[in-house]
């Protein structure tokens, strides 16, 4: 026997002892091994990040599985469909929305942009979070100082108040245009929007003594630029937030999908109010964006939602920022 070949077979002799022994400790193979239970829990759903001199806040509202894409964008063949969706790794049978609702404390004031649903499991029991998220980002509701939503569709104004008409926001200030607020708390629309018009009724008029009107243009806080962005609804506004040399733009339903209404932007969506003055908002604002390299964040992207669009062909490719915890 060699000298290496000595030194190998000591080494696996020790290895083998090192291993009973170890069995010899801690019993059988078996039981080391025991399988771990399943936790079924994720890491708290908010982010944190910088904006110049702001600190801002992305909580989640949960999951909205939205269904059939096939039924939900309009204009595109199945086939064309399915390309998208397919090339890009996602699933051709249902298109899961996320809601990435922002939330910025300027040093002064504790903005909240959108809420939710809220109570109403219109789209399933995973949304309705908010709340859960604030608290797990160590934000406590009583010190929100604004709401300002994005127009006054279900899932971004169901969390305002409870099913008792409590505010869930009870020392904030309400914004929102008059023209989304006139349109969606009007009893005489078409029954098929009821739960459209009870939502916004409900969240909207017991906060009518601290609701402010939002003009296009306007500082609507300090930092907080306002651009209207009509066709998702009369109303829908986008927000751009400024704090030194940085920005975001809260986009809120300016686009719903990351692909199929990017690639193709006057692909037409069924939950628009007007759908054509939606897609030609959608081109101009995210052109601007693009142009600007605007750093923006969209309520419905995949998880936390913001990043960057460049023009790409006749649309756009959006480029999800890496998070920096």
């Amino acid at each position: 026997m060699t000298k290496l070949d000595f030194a190998l077979s000591r080494r696996h002799l020790l290895r083998g002892a090192s291993a009973a022994g170890a069995l010899g400790a801690f019993g059988p193979l078996n039981s080391v091994l025991a399988k771990a239970p399943m936790l079924g829990t994720q890491a708290p759903a908010f982010y944190r990040f910088k904006i110049g001199d702001f600190e801002a806040t992305i909580a989640t509202d949960g999951g909205l599985p939205l269904g059939d894409p096939h039924k939900n964008y309009i204009g595109l063949s199945p086939e064309e469909t399915d390309r998208q969706l397919s090339q890009n790794f996602l699933p051709t049978d249902n298109t899961i929305l996320e809601q990435n609702a922002l939330i910025v404390n300027t040093g002064d004031k504790l903005i909240l942009f959108d809420t939710g649903l809220g109570n109403l499991h219109l789209f399933g029991p995973t949304t309705g979070r908010l709340q859960s998220s604030l608290k797990a980002a160590g934000i406590d509701p009583k010190d929100i100082d604004a709401v300002v939503m994005t127009h006054a569709h279900v899932d971004h104004l169901g969390g305002n108040n409870q099913d008792d008409g409590t505010s869930n926001f009870p020392n904030a200030q309400f914004y929102i245009t008059q023209a989304d607020f006139d349109f969606w708390t009007d009893e005489g629309k078409p029954k098929e929007m009821k739960t459209f018009i009870d939502t916004a009724r409900k969240n909207l008029i017991p906060n009518r003594d601290r609701l402010h009107f939002i003009k296009d243009g306007s500082e609507v806080l300090p930092g907080v630029h306002a651009i209207l962005a009509p066709g998702h609804t009369v109303g829908h506004t986008i927000f751009m937030v400024n704090s030194g040399k940085e920005s975001l733009c809260y986009v809120g339903d300016l686009a719903h999908h990351p692909i199929l209404l990017l690639e193709k932007p006057l692909t037409e969506f069924a939950y628009d109010t007007d759908p054509k003055m939606s897609a030609k908002s959608r081109v101009k604002m995210l052109s601007m964006l693009a142009d600007n390299k605007t750093r923006m964040l969209a309520y419905h992207f995949a998880w936390p939602g913001i990043g960057h669009v460049a023009k790409q062909g006749d649309g756009f490719r959006w480029y999800p920022e890496s998070i920096v915890l």
